[in-house]
């Protein structure tokens, strides 16, 4: 009798503490939770966050006021117009040099999916060629990250685009933030950002 009881709460107990819960950073009501850096559009639009070049044509971030260092983030984006973007992590940002990392958002053969340190190495890795094909230009795309430590693995679409293990990487800390590129007539659009800590 006694082994029966431990086992039903033990049944409710482990489940809790497990598997973290994952959790939103975008309410689709507002840009709540963020703060933009730049002066490129950040809006949200139908339950959707839009980001669109400005007339500064310049770098634009969307940054989360919390700090994620280990994680699981899965987010799904839509270029309509160019599509140069990203996904940038542990990362903190000064006006709008950022520093940390990028999981590149790019229109077909620009490597999405690529880790990039902004204002350091450049491109620490490329997704194999073939694997552009998980891309999905004018339509919804899923994308995910999972950092731990010094290991990152970017995925399309369900396709793994890369894997990487980097210590200095695996030193850093910081915010999440999106980003359009400079150069003008760039539109993309976000929806369904969810993260869980690892």
């Amino acid at each position: 009798m006694n082994k029966v009881i431990l086992f039903t709460v033990l049944s409710f107990v482990i489940p809790f503490m497990a598997f973290p819960q994952s959790k939103s950073l975008f309410n689709g009501k507002d840009l709540s939770g963020w703060k933009i850096h730049g002066t490129e559009k950040w809006y949200v639009e139908n339950g959707e966050l839009v980001c669109e070049s400005g007339p500064d044509k310049e770098y634009g971030y969307f940054v989360s006021d919390e700090e994620f260092t280990d994680f699981d983030l899965t987010l799904e984006f839509l270029q309509e117009s160019d599509g140069n973007s990203g996904v940038f992590f542990r990362s903190s940002i000064d006006g709008i040099k950022i520093s940390g990392w990028q999981a590149e958002v790019a229109p077909p053969g620009s490597f999405t999916g690529g880790i990039y340190e902004s204002y350091g190495r450049g491109w620490l890795i490329k997704p194999d060629p073939s694997k552009d094909k998980a891309l999905k230009m004018g339509d919804w795309n899923e994308m995910r990250i999972v950092a731990k430590g010094s290991k990152i693995e970017t995925y399309l679409n369900g396709t793994k685009m890369i894997s990487i293990n980097d210590e200095k990487i695996g030193e850093g800390k910081g915010s999440i933030a999106l980003q359009i590129h400079s150069g003008g007539g760039i539109k993309v659009r976000w929806r369904n950002i969810n993260i869980k800590t690892l």
